[in-house]
């Protein structure tokens, strides 16, 4: 079983890029990735439910990460698969999560996602809100 994530196919249009299009805007580890599933099943939902990966406004910090599920993508979301998950990234979150990658930790404090962001520049001390 590959853990690369894979585009989900779109229909061709002329405005499509040639291939060697960039890949995904966010990295989920394979831990990651089996944790979202097993939420998934905990909380009900059948395997057609994908991840959605965003950035909003808040924090301590600025900007705070959430992941809900949803059924279906929004028209102007990055879709892609990893493992056979389907993950969404709406266009302005996607700005804020490239090269980011999503982990699932054990630690003293519990356990819990924990996203590696190269690209911020600060954080707070729960690690769920950034800077950048």
């Amino acid at each position: 079983m590959s853990l690369e994530p894979q585009p989900i196919p779109q229909p061709e249009s002329p405005d499509s890029p040639a291939s060697g299009a960039p890949g995904p805007v966010v990295t989920l580890t394979a831990k990651a990735v089996e944790m979202i599933k097993v939420t998934r099943a905990q909380e009900g939902m059948d395997e057609s439910f994908g991840l959605r990966v965003a950035v909003a406004g808040g924090g301590c910090s600025g900007f705070q990460y959430a992941l809900d599920f949803e059924q279906e993508a929004r028209p102007t979301d990055e879709s892609f698969e990893v493992d056979g998950l389907r993950v969404f990234v709406d266009p302005v979150s996607a700005r804020y999560l490239e090269d980011v990658v999503i982990d699932y930790v054990f630690g003293m404090n519990g356990a819990g996602f924990k996203f590696n962001n190269p690209k911020a520049t600060g954080t707070c001390g729960c690690g769920s809100s950034f800077a950048v």
